[in-house]
């Protein structure tokens, strides 16, 4: 078998594996609000009973949780940009969030984070050229946070530095995402939410990520570690 052909089917399955990873037969709390029409009316509505969770306060100040028993209402404020730091043990990331695009991801990524459920977690696997998929508190591929929700599948090619939901399959995404790292995840085909966009002055941080990523599949070389999210609203 030649080189060439190795590293193809070695990213086929990398690729089924971002399909596979996530999938969590725990998450049986799914969201069956209807999506909203525009990004204006935001993300999704929910009923009372959906919405036990709640909102978590802007200013950082909930308890961790890591637990939930369905997705969150409407977090986001009408009109409001939201981006996301996400501070690593291999260098800092500003993010642009993307709610214009996937208000209901951003809406779920953003609530996550203000409940600290991203803190102190592992990036579980990490392929060189490829992605770093990171969002599972559990480090097994497994985890989510108990509700899943759905697709909103982009127009706009990925680029090295995109972030975009790992799935189980259609409409099963949860906590789990990715970040691009290469010219291989940048050719993914259009099968994962997009919510996000690494700032052009941290892309030298997703080399440094991707510097330490396993050259066929699996967890890092060296550990990949999210320190803290921080979710900055304007």
């Amino acid at each position: 078998m030649t080189r060439a052909l190795r590293r193809s089917i070695l990213l086929a399955l990398a690729t089924a594996s971002l399909l596979s990873a996530c999938g969590d037969d725990s998450q049986a709390a799914t969201n069956t609000a209807d999506t909203a029409d525009t990004a204006d009316t935001a993300v999704t509505s929910v009923t009372s009973a959906e919405a036990a969770d709640g909102c978590a306060p802007a200013d950082g100040s909930a308890a961790k949780q890591q637990t939930f028993t369905a997705a969150p209402p409407v977090c986001l404020e009408k009109g409001a940009s939201y981006a996301a730091v996400i501070e690593t043990n291999r260098g800092t990331l500003h993010v642009t969030l993307r709610a214009d695009i996937a208000p209901q991801t951003v809406n779920s990524f953003v609530n996550l984070a203000r409940y600290h459920y991203f803190d102190g977690t592992t990036c579980h696997r990490a392929i060189q050229g490829f992605v770093v998929q990171c969002g599972d508190p559990t480090a097994t591929g497994q985890g989510g946070p108990g509700y899943e929700f759905s697709d909103e599948l982009p127009t706009e090619a990925y680029q090295v530095g995109s972030i975009a939901m790992a799935n189980a399959g259609p409409n099963t995404n949860g906590s789990q995402f990715f970040i691009i790292t290469g010219a291989n995840g940048a050719a993914l085909p259009p099968n994962y939410s997009l919510f996000g966009q690494v700032d052009a002055a941290d892309l030298s941080v997703v080399g440094d990520l991707d510097a330490v990523a396993n050259p066929a599949d699996g967890p890092p070389l060296q550990p990949i570690d999210i320190v803290k999210v921080t979710i900055t609203e304007q």
